[in-house]
């Protein structure tokens, strides 16, 4: 069976993820195969966008929320992500078995114990269909509704049990407010579109492959895959541990020594947490410096197409923090001007010397 190395799984991950060069794309083209941004914040979304496309704005993906072309709501391993409209309606009933099951496992799927929490749901769905509401509004709503419960459980329960789309302006750059939600059926205007769990593999291997069993897991945070990837017709291979990956038959892998521009990754971005193993993108040493304990995913840089530093845009300066040493700084510096520009930040860069490591020490 083939062997990938490291760099080969490398190289496929960052041209399936628009990373080895800027596409001339559509943004709503560009979510849609890229299967949603991770949106737990504002910005990442657009810097996820800018880094991979030609010429993009920041008005064009604020237009595509404010026309309901891409929506943000919690999707895979139920996070906020921002998906296409058909996404939408695509991929949150093929991954709702998902939301209720984690949602069971937690402390407020304790909290609910011996309620109906379909009635919970019918209820919320009828006050957030009828008008809009703020997390607060409901909250106060099914309180009155269910005074002895926990407010934030009941909140939590409808969050797995409905679809809820954040609305404009929350997820709009610049802009943010208090989150105001109603389902994603009455928002959009029309009803779920399903696809199913063997399409929601083929999706994932298109936009992250080849990867293993767990990787997908991972991902979407569905369990029980291997017979999904069993039956459909895969290609396999090895990576140099020995754990079996899978990838479309015709899918495009690159050299390993494709080159790899320098690139700027926002907070939480999807190339960063869709695999179980991923060091094909960061080595494991990095990790605590990218990954930090109150579940921060700091902005990164790639360089040779792995992490290599990480940055953060302040109204003082755009700082990159080495993780190794930069041997081409004039090109790290040019990319990181880019990226000031792009935020209208009049902000100095500063490329810091010595590895994070190094000044720990």
């Amino acid at each position: 069976m083939t062997v990938l190395t490291r760099r080969a799984l490398n190289r496929a991950l960052l041209h399936r993820q628009l990373l080895l060069r800027r596409w001339s794309l559509t943004p709503a083209k560009a979510v849609e195969r890229l299967v949603g941004l991770q949106a737990q914040a504002t910005n990442p979304p657009y810097f996820a966008l800018w880094t991979r496309l030609d010429g993009f704005r920041r008005e064009q993906l604020t237009q595509l929320l404010t026309s309901r072309r891409v929506v943000r709501l919690a999707v895979m391993r139920s996070t906020l992500h921002l998906v296409t409209a058909d996404d939408c309606l695509a991929l949150r009933p093929v991954l709702q078995p998902m939301q209720e099951q984690a949602f069971a496992r937690s402390v407020h799927g304790r909290a609910t114990q011996g309620l109906d929490l379909d009635e919970v749901a019918k209820v919320a769905r009828e006050l957030i269909e009828a008008e809009p509401l703020t997390n607060a509004d409901l909250g106060r709503a099914l309180a009155s509704r269910w005074p002895t419960r926990d407010t934030t459980a009941l909140l939590q329960a409808v969050r797995a049990r409905l679809a809820i789309v954040q609305l404009p302006p929350r997820g709009v750059w610049g802009v943010g407010g208090q989150p105001t939600g109603t389902t994603a059926e009455a928002w959009l205007g029309r009803p779920f579109d399903p696809i199913s769990v063997d399409d929601l593999v083929l999706r994932y291997l298109a936009a992250f492959g080849p990867a293993s069993v767990q990787d997908a897991q991972t991902w979407s945070g569905l369990t029980r895959l291997r017979e999904v990837f069993e039956r459909l017709p895969l290609r396999t291979f090895t990576d140099e541990n020995g754990v079996e990956l899978f990838d479309l038959p015709a899918a495009r892998r690159p050299h390993p020594d494709t080159p790899a521009p320098v690139r700027f990754l926002p907070e939480f971005d999807n190339s960063l947490l869709s695999h179980a193993d991923r060091r094909r993108i960061i080595a494991p040493e990095h990790r605590p410096h990218v990954f930090t304990v109150n579940g921060l995913i700091r902005g990164t840089v790639l360089i040779d197409g792995f992490v290599a530093a990480t940055w953060k845009l302040d109204s003082s300066a755009l700082t990159v923090t080495p993780l190794v040493p930069i041997a081409d700084r004039d090109a790290v510096e040019a990319e990181a001007h880019r990226l000031a520009a792009f935020a209208d930040a009049s902000v100095p860069i500063r490329v810091l010397h010595r590895p994070v490591a190094e000044v720990a020490t």
